[in-house]
């Protein structure tokens, strides 16, 4: 007899998930993939921006299908007090988590601060999601993640020397937002309810966007503080810890590779066969090999320049050497190493057709996240949360479709 699965890892954690876009639903959405349930509330007519956002199909966003899987959707019109009232009544059925990424301030100005929800329930958490937190002099200040990633020191180390400083490709502010929100609320929930003396009294997280990114910064904060030394752009490299760098390919791919320590320094030399630099006593270790950066990619990029891609890293695989391509989205579609992982997850959207989107990571051995469903239609979970769980009769439910507040 085959025995019954386990209990997903985060099965009766009950979400709340308010405000829109991607810091505050990215931490709801991890929350899903692990087994909480997620009630999103988004505005009535409209819903969350992100439905809206990049390539649509059917007239929603691809992104949405994605981010909002395992929710459940439900409308509120929170700008009415009506709508505040339901959402108040939705608090007292046993709400473990409530996500709101507004503007500091707005919440409370609702009547639905922190000190009102614990008057509700003390057990509840609130996690605080915005541009530069809840306190401070940049409180009020509207912040989305390029303006944090710009604020919290990425973007001016981010780029070429001689360049602006550029994007890197995804919302990192937000999504770092997401991670932190995310782990902050299980450190709370195990706080409260640990078996060993936990409180049993919720708490208040407050997660600013541009410290999500100023937390990663490595060593910035201290090279300055100790050494008075500001880190600048430089471009593919990674200066100080040679060879690392971005080397073009004889096709015109590229390559990275992270032969950094001493050893694998050598097997890089040996294998594009360079014995002499890996011999040379100047070279021997980091703070030498850093002196002569520039000399050093210069005959890497000599050997990858003169293969194809697919070559060079060929060799550098049987040389065990850290190294790998540059990907682009079709080029993780076809590699086998993606395949073999199931990092391209197939789920099932409303139409009945088949999207695939990333897996939720990372892997446990025995309670996996997964996809329970797609990002679902605006309000489609309306009847389930309002009449079924609150207590709604259908009529009352149409009226307050009638009055805009659902």
């Amino acid at each position: 007899m085959s025995s019954a699965p386990a209990p997903e890892a985060l099965a009766g954690l009950r979400v709340l998930e308010l405000g829109q876009l991607l810091a505050g639903p990215f931490a709801g959405f991890l929350l899903a993939g692990f087994g909480a349930e997620v009630i999103k509330v988004e505005p009535p007519g409209t819903g969350d921006a992100i439905r809206k956002w990049r390539k649509l199909e059917g007239g929603t966003s691809l992104w949405w299908r994605s981010l909002a899987r395992g929710k459940r959707s439900i409308t509120c019109d929170l700008r009415k007090p009506a709508g505040r009232d339901l959402l108040r009544r939705l608090l007292a059925t046993g709400i473990d988590v409530v996500i709101e990424n507004f503007r500091p301030g707005r919440m409370e100005a609702w009547g639905l601060g922190y000190e009102e929800l614990r008057a509700i329930d003390p057990r509840i958490i609130m996690v605080r999601v915005s541009g530069y937190g809840q306190t401070g002099p940049y409180r009020d200040r509207p912040g989305f993640a390029n303006v944090a990633e710009a604020f919290g020191g990425l973007r001016y180390v981010s780029g070429f020397p001689d360049r602006p400083p550029v994007r890197t490709g995804a919302s990192l502010g937000d999504s770092l937002a997401g991670l932190h929100a995310a782990f902050a609320t299980l450190a709370a929930v195990h706080e409260r309810d640990r078996a060993d003396g936990g409180s049993g009294q919720g708490q208040q997280i407050d997660v600013a966007l541009y410290e999500s990114v100023f937390s990663i910064m490595e060593s910035l904060v201290p090279e300055y503080d100790r050494l008075g030394h500001v880190r600048e752009r430089t471009g593919s490299a990674l200066p100080g810890i040679v060879p690392s760098n971005t080397y073009r390919c004889a096709d015109g791919r590229y390559v990275v590779i992270g032969a950094n320590s001493d050893g694998l320094y050598r097997k890089l030399m040996h294998a594009i066969g360079r014995p002499r630099l890996a011999d040379d006593p100047r070279m021997q270790h980091n703070d030498g090999r850093s002196a002569h950066a520039d000399e050093l990619d210069a005959a890497i990029e000599a050997w990858t320049s003169s293969l194809p891609q697919a070559q060079v890293l060929e060799a550098l695989v049987r040389a065990d050497v850290p190294s790998g391509p540059i990907n682009s989205a079709a080029d993780l579609f076809a590699d086998p190493h993606v395949a073999a992982r199931d990092m391209l997850e197939p789920i099932t959207l409303p139409d009945g057709s088949t999207l695939r989107v990333p897996r939720i990571t990372p892997l446990l051995s025995r309670t996996p996240a997964r996809s329970h469903f797609a990002g679902p239609e605006l309000g489609a979970h309306n009847e389930e949360i309002y009449v079924e769980r609150l207590g709604l009769t259908p009529d009352e439910l149409d009226a307050l479709r009638a009055q805009g507040v659902v």
